[in-house]
């Protein structure tokens, strides 16, 4: 099908609506109006920038926030040096952390830590809703002259040779069978001298361009975890304004990575999450099952008795460390935030780093403005700053913090104690890894004899613990169902040869998925299966993407406005 397309000319383009490039659009505004303010004032020689200079920014969600999870306390340190004024009543932020636990969760009971480790010390930062975080500061972004267009996902990028000259936004109003529909709207070509991307984990554009360009190239592959959350209205007095609880132990075994958290909100809410390693070997590894297990433990249990679900989400998390960061520019694009993998594992923090490479990232497009050089030597500067920056002193103290548990539980926490005593080197450094995928083992080398089925059985009581599918009604997921599937399988051999997906691996993606996207369908004649996707649940996690044993599923953006609709999480 040949589709004309309209084009426009932009300055700058972010392409996402998260922490990261909401700082980042932001701080070079400022910038932009700080340079032709000096120069009106003749505190410096220069060009100044036109009333038609551009700064715009697309997110693929109908509005800013409705695809932003966490589970988050947030170092503030990032927040108050892009806002110094910062208000905390302003609701952008719950609550300010006063009180935490650290608990080691065996199948009944618990050990509390006698003293909260370093890396988990959080007193007086804030508990945070990344929807309303980024609502709030959506507001800020456009009341500083940003464009912003939500509703539009990237879906492809546009290149002049090897330079970034773009990105296409999708088309509208496809059919399930790829035809135009009576409302079709083509997508744009959305011209720009840089292009920012800040797709969260797993982007779709970033993922295009570190592939193109070989970024992961001496680096450790990006390795991911996957949080499953939920927001829960207590009971009052059940958790106390400022408290935080982080777990480590049940549900998951000695060789699953992972851990709960339980943060206080305000007016008596909760945020409850457990993440779960994607690098398990486990071929049935299943993030919503491990998450409705951790609900039933004595501790969440009574924590959570009396209340009810608000919200529930789910997203992964990229914790490979330092090593797995990616290279972050080329000509005419940088990478930001969790799309080039700027996250602690140790800590559990991100947000902070991805708002500061953000501001570092403007401060680069800024000179490159000035000196209208977008090479990836100019752009490369911002890569430079970021090695300069408290993002590789944080995130060098945990360069092989999850490389460590590869081992096992044990082998893990030995290490960390380690690398807690040699500023991150541990025993080796750096310690290698593999992709996600590459990890997992077949059912008969994990489970042995055993059904899996039967080993993995749970059943849901509909007030404490829910299924897939009634949890994912409460993320307020909708998609337009009369589109392609954005969850596209590569080869279905794959997945309905018997001898292939379903005999080795007991179709992993219908376990591993949080939103029962994929399921087994079973004839009843025959009695053979094959696999049923579907997109309309999908929560944008990307878990597929990166867990499917054959790397055989590829994530790519559904039609703008689509996907869960958060508010709360």
């Amino acid at each position: 099908m040949t589709v004309e397309r309209e084009s426009m000319e932009v300055d700058v383009l972010f392409v996402g609506g998260g922490p990261a490039n909401l700082a980042a659009a932001l701080h070079l505004k400022r910038l932009i109006s700080k340079h032709n303010e000096d120069i009106e004032a003749g505190k410096k020689q220069g060009e100044k920038f036109g009333d038609d200079f551009m700064v715009a920014l697309i997110e693929k969600a109908q509005e800013i926030g409705l695809h932003g999870l966490s589970g988050a306390v947030m170092d503030k340190k990032t927040l108050l040096e892009l806002f110094p004024d910062f208000d905390e009543n302003c609701g952008a932020v719950d609550c300010k952390v006063d009180s935490e636990d650290v608990l080691f969760l065996t199948q009944t009971g618990k050990l509390k830590a006698p003293i909260t480790p370093p890396p988990l010390d959080n007193h007086g930062f804030y508990t945070v809703s990344l929807a309303k975080l980024t609502k709030w500061m959506a507001e800020q972004v456009t009341e500083a002259g940003v464009d912003i267009f939500a509703g539009f996902p990237g879906v492809e990028l546009l290149y002049d040779e090897n330079k970034v000259t773009g990105v296409r936004t999708g088309d509208k109003g496809i059919d399930a069978e790829g035809n135009p529909k009576s409302n079709f709207e083509a997508g744009m070509d959305l011209l720009a001298k840089v292009v920012v991307l800040g797709e969260g984990p797993r982007g779709f554009l970033a993922k295009k361009l570190i592939e193109k360009f070989s970024l992961q190239k001496g680096r450790n592959p990006q390795t991911f975890v996957t949080g499953v959350k939920e927001v829960w209205q207590l009971a009052e007095g059940r958790l106390k304004p400022g408290q935080i609880i982080h777990t480590m132990g049940y549900p998951h075994d000695w060789k699953t990575y992972g851990g709960g958290f339980i943060y206080s909100m305000k007016d008596n809410m909760a945020s409850v999450g457990l993440m779960t390693g994607l690098d398990a070997r486990d071929p049935q590894v299943d993030p919503h099952r491990y998450f409705q297990m951790f609900k039933t433990h004595p501790v969440v249990k009574d924590l959570l008795a009396g209340g009810k679900i608000l919200q529930y989400g789910a997203k992964t998390v990229p914790v490979g460390g330092w090593y797995s960061v990616p290279k972050m520019a080329v000509n005419g694009c940088v990478l930001v935030g969790d799309s080039a993998a700027l996250f602690d594992p140790m800590r559990i923090k991100g947000i902070h780093l991805a708002m500061k490479s953000g501001m570092l990232a403007a401060e680069a497009i800024f000179e490159a403005l000035v000196k209208k050089d977008f090479s990836e030597a100019q752009l490369g500067k911002y890569e430079q700053a970021v090695k300069s920056s408290y993002i590789k002193e944080e995130m060098w103290k945990s360069r092989n913090f999850h490389q460590g548990f590869h081992g096992g539980r044990v082998a893990g926490l030995v290490n960390a104690g380690l690398q807690f005593i040699t500023g991150g080197r541990g025993l080796v450094d750096p310690m290698t890894t593999e992709e996600d995928y590459k990890a997992t083992v077949t059912v008969a080398q994990y489970y042995g004899g055993k059904n899996p089925e039967e080993v993995n059985k749970i059943s849901f009581d509909n007030a404490l613990t829910l299924d897939k599918l009634t949890d994912v009604y409460q993320s307020g997921t909708i998609h337009e169902e009369k589109q392609p599937c954005h969850c596209k399988i590569l080869n279905l051999d794959y997945c309905n040869k018997e001898e292939n997906c379903k005999k080795k691996y007991n179709r992993s993606c219908v376990k591993f998925c949080p939103a029962f996207v994929y399921e087994e369908e079973v004839d009843e004649k025959t009695g053979k299966s094959k696999l049923k996707i579907n997109f309309s649940n999908c929560l944008h996690c990307k878990t597929c993407d990166i867990k499917c044993p054959y790397a055989n599923i590829l994530w790519t953006p559904p039609e703008g406005g689509g996907g869960p609709k958060y508010s709360l999480v």
